[in-house]
């Protein structure tokens, strides 16, 4: 079908399309599997389930080269490996890296995320309200990264600031990218130095210390785009998706009660929450012509995966709409993405959010909405609330 007869002037930035975007993807899905608009240079937007392992599946088509949707494609891209890198060289950084993030790792990480989540928790117990975003989700994920990566734990504020600047406030300012860009790749590189010359056990060691494909060094360059990607994956989704949860449970009392009266429900309730509010919106640009489902699409175009569209497919899922914390049916969400870009951290995702999810529950087993204040969700390509205030007791 030509492009006009199906072309939908969506807006993925809008307040209304970031708030709640379900009904608008729900409207979009009536139209067509593939969403268009003009803006930010040319995007089509994913609508179903099977439209979006499409574009997953064939990375020779919908390149990874370019992951986020900018108002400007700059010839010069930001190297930011392994998401933005297609294969030979997506396999072998994946390779390196696969050590930190096995099930097994994973394990072995699991009481230091607990006792990070407990201390989150004594320092807001005896508090009215807080912001569950800022004051709990923000540092959990940032304090376990920090670890995993091998920096300071006073220093994980930094990843915060940075992620900030890269990834929400940097997506229509250009200026604020590249600077928290500059500023982080200058204290990466100090680190890195460090690491040289000491034989530790973190993230940082073992890329310092890795080979490319050559035998050779990385790359101090690719070494710093390594630890942007981390942080994007390590922060900015784990935040999302904790305080995507919380925020469920707050205006959902009844899933709320049960959860905390059966706590083995916990593990199957949050693969719902990220099959309901999957913290990411996946990007690929498009090298030549094609079609999805029977959608056109042209290259220098980029593809917006909403995977928030797929995980509500009524295709595959029964009620899709409805959050069903115990739902019987095999959750086959797409949250950690499909295919060879799945998320390398999935064991470390679903860990995290499930032990501060149990760790919150416990200390607050009866909180709910703050009515005198807003929430406020992120914009560009993760959506979560960044912001959630919440009364205590």
């Amino acid at each position: 079908m030509p492009v006009a007869d199906w072309a939908t002037d969506f807006d993925h930035t809008d307040p209304e399309f970031i708030n709640d975007p379900a009904p608008i993807l729900r409207d979009l899905r009536s139209r067509c599997p593939v969403a268009h608009t003009d803006r930010m240079l040319g995007v089509y937007l994913t609508t179903t389930y099977q439209a979006a392992r499409d574009v997953m599946l064939d990375w020779r088509t919908f390149s990874s080269r370019r992951v986020v949707v900018r108002n400007d494609r700059p010839q010069q891209m930001v190297l930011a490996p392994p998401v933005s890198v297609d294969p030979p060289h997506h396999t072998h950084i994946k390779q390196i890296l696969l050590p930190v993030f096995t099930l097994e790792a994973t394990r072995k990480r699991e009481a230091d995320m607990r006792a990070t989540c407990r201390a989150l928790l004594e320092k807001l117990k005896g508090r009215e309200r807080c912001d569950a975003g800022q004051d709990y989700a923000a540092h959990v994920a940032a304090i376990s990264l920090a670890r995993l990566l091998g920096i300071p734990e006073g220093d994980s504020h930094l990843l915060l600031k940075w992620i900030h600047e890269m990834f929400d406030a940097g997506v229509t300012d250009p200026a604020r990218l590249f600077a928290a860009i500059r500023e982080s790749e200058a204290y990466f590189a100090e680190l890195a130095e460090t690491r040289r010359a000491k034989n530790a056990d973190d993230t940082i060691t073992l890329l310092v210390n890795a080979k490319d494909q050559d035998g050779k060094p990385l790359t101090d360059a690719y070494i710093q785009a390594t630890v942007r990607v981390l942080m994007m994956a390590g922060v900015d989704t784990s935040l999302c998706a904790i305080a995507s949860a919380i925020w469920h449970l707050s205006r959902n009392h009844g899933d709320r009660d049960r959860l905390v009266a059966e706590p083995k429900l916990i593990p199957g309730a949050i693969e719902e929450f990220l099959r309901a509010y999957p913290p990411a919106t996946a990007g690929r640009e498009v090298m030549k012509d094609t079609s999805v489902q029977g959608c056109p699409m042209k290259p220098d175009n980029m593809v917006l995966i909403s995977f928030m569209a797929a995980n509500r497919d009524p295709a595959v899922f029964r009620d899709p709409d409805e959050v069903v914390i115990d739902r019987a049916d095999s959750n086959k969400h797409l949250a950690f993405g499909y295919g060879i870009h799945r998320c390398i951290g999935i064991h470390l995702g679903r860990a995290e959010m499930t032990i501060a999810v149990e760790e919150w529950l416990k200390a607050f087993p009866k909180f709910r909405p703050d009515p005198d204040r807003e929430v406020r969700f992120s914009i560009g390509q993760m959506r979560g609330p960044q912001h959630l205030p919440i009364l205590l007791s």
